[in-house]
């Protein structure tokens, strides 16, 4: 006699993470028009009533996958910040820190939120989705550069946000592993200005 082990089958948040994580992966390596669905179902092993069942739109999964991709950027950016120590005007240069990480990863292609934001048409879901991601990093740029005394905080968060875009998109086109260094040592000195006005 046989005996059969108990393994479960696979539920349906099981089904929904394998979709995600298999998203995460070929739209961040192959862009976001260039994957279709079928090749989503194919890889994540799932029935194709199963992925509609969880995204019923492509963009729908899309969208899921820059929550993804939030969670895992802005940790990164928090970590990076909050390892530089205490003081906001430290934790506004640190989180450049996490741009040396991010472009020296294998297979890095930019920023998703901006690759995103290049293939979607303005006023759709995906679109906006970039855009909150952006303003949310902002926003806590500003926070952080009000509590470091900053004596024009929006502009100078402005001036880091572009700057940490920019060494994203930098790191990507020209694979250079000075990049984060650069932006790193810009970051110091924009703040050292605006603190000293």
């Amino acid at each position: 006699m046989t005996t059969v082990t108990n393994v479960a089958a696979p539920t349906v948040g099981t089904a929904r993470q394998r979709i995600l994580d298999t998203a995460f992966r070929l739209f961040y390596a192959r862009g976001l028009r260039a994957v279709g669905v079928d090749t989503i179902i194919a890889e994540s092993g799932v029935a194709k009533a199963t992925f509609y069942k969880h995204f019923p739109a492509k963009d729908e999964l899309i969208v899921g996958y820059l929550d993804k991709v939030d969670r895992v950027w802005s940790d990164q950016l928090h970590a990076a910040a909050d390892a530089a120590g205490p003081g906001p005007a430290e934790q506004l240069v640190g989180l450049f820190d996490a741009l040396g990480t991010a472009c020296r990863r294998d297979g890095y292609r930019g920023c998703a939120f901006i690759n995103a934001a290049a293939e979607a048409t303005p006023g759709t879901a995906v679109h906006n989705r970039t855009i909150a991601h952006k303003r949310a990093v902002l926003g806590w740029m500003q926070g952080l550069a009000r509590d470091a005394g900053a004596s024009d905080p929006d502009r100078l968060a402005r001036s880091l946000s572009l700057l940490l875009d920019g060494g994203l998109a930098s790191g990507a086109l020209d694979a250079d592993s000075e990049v984060a260094a650069v932006a790193r040592a810009t970051a110091a000195q924009l703040v050292r200005d605006e603190l000293s006005r």
